[in-house]
């Protein structure tokens, strides 16, 4: 006699099989089709199964409620009859009449995480059922709380934002799917540690970075990919604009690992490729090569020898050398702090200390140590020593692996905030050269080309890095940038709150929103918008002391100065400098910019573009300060 039978439409096999291997890892009995051998009389088996029972899962889906589906309709039937009946979905598809009542436990894009809070109370229930202790009448169901991550990347501590339960705002979604377009979903993690998820996660994500390597192929950023991530394939391919999404799980354990992959196509659904790898976890770098070259071939992407070495470019041999860094990236999914950095700095370096010529690390490294030395140095020797080393280990990466648009994305920034612009625009130009279809190097590249005045190719990057990452508030948050340094203040503002009004639980607005608040004389409004920051952010400080500026309170705009130079310290003179420009007091605007100058304070790259700066635009002290950029 089972615990339990499983009723399910046979096209959905592949999705039932995570669940029938999570419950028998609990100790439940499970009787689903694929008991039936070949001699055996079907229908009979089927019967005597489903009658000796203590509990039937009836699995809803978009197959399973269609006309065709009649005999998981009976199923359901003779489950209801008996007081045993215990649904499911796997999408958002209705239960047929009659079989609604009793609220279904919504599992879509659940893959066998035996920690789920989903799956957790669907095993509540099954208990519950099994041991004869339910009462008839509906099972309601909490549903799942959303989720929000944020993730630090390069110089200028951008924080990447997926949406709570609202709508979104899209900006030139695309009205179709390209051929070549995919999304790859973070991989379940099945190892019952949740401490674990970093590296399914990290799996998938360097899935997402070899990918998007190969010329022609779409690949949809992190931040959105996270956000589907419990959403059945054809519905991410909708969301998403994509054609294929690429799926999986990961079990962990000291003697092996388990993962499984699948391809699906995203408008039928049907599985184009798929594998479970059983392996020594020695074998994980070799099974994540094998599944980019298969989904390639799936895709007919004609690879060769070059295109393989494409795949692996900047990679590791040493599995415990990835483990580090994969563990470091997932430290960095949370809120960026100086604690948070300098730890994922210690894991990269020991990574590096594993493999010498591990490019991928040494790249990270890079972008993370630029970072730190420029939000978190006391003085201006640390700020040079740990720029200093940001370059040599950028530099280290690409006489490794040349053709890592990581690497040169990397030197691009450190070269940014050196304020050495040309050879900063040339790395921004190669990293996309070599990643055409990462969304961070589009954004970083829009950013910096807003800065030294290039609007429109900043907007049409922005509005790229929205195609392929449209979950992602820092994506629309770029775009606010680029209006912002184009003085597009109106255009820019009615974005934010079309952003504000569409999805209300969106973690932030970039503070080039208050400041178009401020150039629009919407002084109050700007008031209350800076009033959203913490009270020790510079950025607000900045901004305060601008409106006491412009509202004829010089006390008040020095009272903030003063605070600015005690929270910031060597590094608020570019920002003293804003408001003594705003205050009409020119002399201590340019001596604030040139102790800036002297800490090569990478915000100076805005000089050109800066709207705070117009009132020493004409000042015959100015065009020298902008020669000193050397701008492109």
């Amino acid at each position: 006699m089972p615990d339990v039978f499983v009723s399910y439409k046979a096209e959905d096999r592949r999705l039932v099989q995570p669940l029938v291997a999570a419950l028998e890892a609990e100790g439940f009995s499970v009787w689903w089709d694929r008991h039936i051998h070949g001699g055996d009389m079907w229908r009979e088996s089927i019967e005597r199964e489903l009658n000796a029972a203590k509990c039937v899962i009836v699995v809803w889906s978009k197959r399973s409620t269609a006309p065709d589906a009649s005999f998981v309709r009976d199923e359901a039937s003779r489950a209801m009859e008996r007081g045993i009946y215990l649904p499911i979905k796997l999408d958002d598809s209705r239960p047929p009449l009659g079989f609604g009542e009793t609220q279904a436990f919504a599992l879509s894009r659940w893959k066998g995480d035996r920690t789920d809070p989903r799956y957790l109370r669907l095993i509540q229930a099954l208990r519950a059922i099994v041991a004869g202790t339910t009462p008839l009448g509906p099972v309601h169901v909490a549903a799942p709380v959303s989720r929000r991550a944020a993730l630090v990347v390069g110089s200028a501590a951008i924080v990447t934002t997926a949406i709570g339960a609202g709508g979104w705002y899209y900006l030139h979604r695309p009205p179709y799917a390209a051929a070549n377009s995919i999304a790859v979903l973070p991989f379940a993690n099945l190892s019952g540690d949740p401490t674990q998820a970093y590296f399914s996660d990290g799996m998938a994500e360097e899935l997402r970075t070899s990918l998007a390597r190969l010329g022609g192929l779409k690949v949809v950023g992190r931040t959105s990919s996270e956000y589907v991530r419990n959403n059945a394939a054809e519905i991410v391919a909708k969301k998403l604009a994509v054609a294929n999404v690429l799926t999986g799980s990961v079990r962990r354990s000291p003697s092996t690992i388990r993962v499984t992959a699948q391809l699906i196509d995203g408008a039928t659904g049907i599985e184009l490729w798929s594998q479970e790898y059983d392996r020594a976890p020695g074998d994980t770098i070799k099974i994540q090569t094998d599944i980019a070259e298969s989904v390639a071939q799936a895709l007919k992407i004609a690879l060769g020898s070059a295109g393989r070495a494409v795949l692996a470019l900047g990679g590791t041999n040493n599995v415990d050398a990835q483990n580090l860094v994969l563990e470091a990236d997932g430290l960095l999914q949370s809120i960026f702090n100086e604690e948070l950095a300098r730890r994922a700095l210690e894991l990269i370096d020991a990574a590096i200390e594993l493999d010498h010529k591990y490019a991928g690390a040494l790249a990270r490294k890079g972008v993370l140590l630029n970072t730190v030395s420029m939000f978190f140095s006391k003085n201006l020797d640390e700020l040079m020593a740990g720029r200093s080393q940001a370059l040599a280990s950028a530099n280290l990466a690409i006489s490794l692996a040349p053709a890592l648009g990581w690497a040169h994305l990397a030197l691009a920034q450190i070269r940014s905030s050196e304020l050495q612009m040309g050879a900063a625009w040339a790395e921004y130009r190669r990293a996309l050269e070599l990643s055409a279809s990462d969304a961070n190097s589009i954004r970083l590249y829009s950013r910096f080309l807003g800065e030294v005045g290039r609007s429109e190719q900043a907007l049409e990057l922005a509005d790229k890095a929205i195609v392929l990452d449209p979950l992602s508030a820092e994506s629309y948050n770029f775009r606010i940038f680029a209006l912002y340094h184009a003085r597009r203040y109106a255009d820019a503002a009615q974005t934010a709150r079309d952003l504000i009004a569409r999805s209300p639980s969106i973690y932030y607005l970039p503070i080039e929103h208050s400041y178009c608040l401020v150039m629009l004389n919407q002084l109050v409004a700007a008031r209350k918008s800076f009033a959203r920051m913490p009270a020790n952010d510079p950025g607000r400080i900045t901004g305060e002391a601008i409106l006491s500026a412009r509202n004829g309170d010089k006390k008040g705009a020095l009272l903030a100065v003063d605070t600015l130079r005690r929270v910031a310290g060597d590094s608020a003179d570019y920002s003293i400098a804003e408001v003594y420009a705003q205050l009409a007091e020119p002399d201590d605007s340019f001596a604030a910019l040139d102790r800036a100058f002297k800490m090569s304070d990478w915000r100076l790259i805005s000089l050109l573009t800066d709207p705070f700066m117009d009132p020493i635009r004409h000042d015959p002290r100015f065009q020298p300060a902008l020669a000193r950029l050397h701008y492109p």
